[in-house]
């Protein structure tokens, strides 16, 4: 991402989430898959942020899933100007965005998040 926004002139860097992932399900469900296992600990903070959550706490929950992708999205931006001093220059000099979305596969539409 450092070499496409300051070496190769990107403006934007999209963070995009997909409803129904697998890999949000497998977070929540804290499956336990050979490699996978290593990725998924990057999605449980997002699975966490959402612990006072009332209801059901599940893959089987499709509003769960959907609010685990999208605070995973607002997680994955932040972790980005986090870990980037250059990136995050970048974007407060107004020369980059880093922006967020949420893919609907049943739709085909895409939310843009705040």
């Amino acid at each position: 991402m450092e070499f496409a926004t300051k070496i190769s002139g990107a403006k934007l860097i999209l963070v995009l989430g997909h409803e129904h992932c697998g890999a949000v399900k497998a977070a929540i469900d804290q499956a336990q898959l050979g490699n996978i296992t290593a990725m998924l600990e990057n999605i449980k903070p997002a699975v966490e942020a959402l612990s006072s959550y009332k209801g059901d706490q599940t893959s089987a929950n499709p509003e769960f899933v959907h609010l685990v992708a999208e605070k995973n999205i607002r997680l994955t931006m932040r972790d980005i100007r986090e870990r980037s001093s250059i990136l995050k220059g970048l974007e407060e000099q107004g020369q980059i965005k880093i922006i967020g979305a949420l893919y609907d596969m049943n739709s085909g539409t895409v939310e843009f998040l705040d």
